[in-house]
């Protein structure tokens, strides 16, 4: 009668021990499965079951549901060597490709010590593996950004320590060109810093209503030398009474970067439009050049950082390759979008899209 009892009791301790144990891993956000010594998986959670696309995974042998060669090893010598494993591993999960921090670790039940299991717990690292990307690719383009006018502006200063300094005809260009690389190095600091700020979630927008043709007119003065100079003119087709409703200091911040591309990028003696439509709720303000245009693979990309459809060009006149991926942020912390339009040989148009709700 005795010996009845004691083995009910192991009985109860050992469906104890498994119902505690899916109680402690069912809520958790990381797959976690559990494997026998036999590699049949004795336990799982939902996160795990949604991981591997089946319903129901337990009893069923662990090559059964996972075809991942490094898997099956960190479970192995988990199993047969008493050995914890971390791994990163990449898991093709209902069609996007999904990075893994993977532990497994050898675990012993009181009630089951002859027989060996394992826990394996996939923690997603997806997120910060592509922000580290972002960061090293960053981190790579500011690098070669800043290279190119230090490497300009050392050869120019070495060139009139050697004696160029004496020489009249010259040395001011020499100088000039320094200054140049000089200032596209503080253009580009500046425009790093800005957007480091916007993605950080330190710059906010104060909305109001205002007229938004002399702010237009004015983002424009503030370039109309560089315009000059190419013999870009200008075109306002804003309505002097129409009013917008947004954060003035940063639509003119927006309006700047356009427009200024739209006169890097025009033909000589061509034109910039700016106008306006409202459109299912939004505000949208366009920005027109009658440029040569972005070719179609170039599109869905024109928005990132440090992206140019012409590098050398766009080191030609100055641009530091952040002033769209600026004014797309800008654009999303109104509530809006930035997007843009365009065809080979047909110009660009910049399209600002702003709520007009308060």
């Amino acid at each position: 009668m005795m010996a009845l009892e004691k083995n009910s009791e192991k009985v109860d301790s050992t469906f104890s021990s498994r119902i505690l144990l899916e109680e402690m891993i069912s809520n958790m956000r990381e797959g976690v499965i559990v494997v026998e010594n036999d590699f049949r998986i004795f336990a799982s959670n939902p996160a795990a079951r949604w991981l591997f696309g089946n319903a129901q995974i337990e009893s069923h042998s662990l090559k059964e549901i996972i075809h991942d060669k490094i898997i099956h090893q960190a479970f192995g010598k988990a199993l047969e060597k008493d050995v914890r494993t971390e791994t990163k591993i990449e898991i093709p999960v209902r069609g996007d490709n999904r990075v893994y921090d993977l532990r497994v670790s050898p675990l012993h039940f009181a009630e089951k010590k002859e027989q060996k299991s394992a826990i394996g717990i996939f923690y997603d690292i997806t997120r910060i593996e592509r922000l580290e990307k972002v960061r090293q690719e960053f981190l790579s383009n500011v690098s070669h950004e800043l290279r190119t006018p230090l490497t300009s502006i050392l050869a120019f200063v070495e060139t009139l320590e050697d004696g160029a300094l004496e020489d009249e005809e010259n040395n001011r260009r020499f100088l000039g060109v320094i200054r140049r690389n000089a200032e596209r190095m503080h253009h580009l600091i500046d425009d790093i810093l800005e957007l480091s700020a916007i993605e950080a979630g330190k710059v906010t927008v104060k909305s109001k209503d205002f007229r938004l043709a002399p702010l237009v007119e004015e983002a424009w003065s503030s370039l109309a030398k560089k315009a000059l100079r190419r013999n870009v003119s200008f075109k306002n087709e804003i309505k002097p009474a129409t009013t917008i409703f947004a954060d003035p200091r940063r639509l003119e911040q927006i309006l700047i970067n356009l427009l200024s591309n739209a006169i890097k990028f025009n033909r000589e003696n061509g034109t910039v439009t700016v106008s306006d439509e409202k459109q299912a709720g939004f505000h949208q303000i366009r920005v027109t050049d009658t440029g040569e245009g972005i070719a179609r693979e170039h599109l869905p990309r024109i928005f990132e950082r440090f992206y140019r459809t012409d590098r050398a060009r766009s080191h030609e006149l100055g641009g530091t390759g952040l002033g769209l991926a600026i004014v797309k942020h800008l654009a999303r912390l109104h509530g809006g979008e930035a997007r843009v339009v365009s065809s080979v040989g047909k110009g660009s148009t910049f399209i600002i899209e702003l709520p007009e709700t308060h």
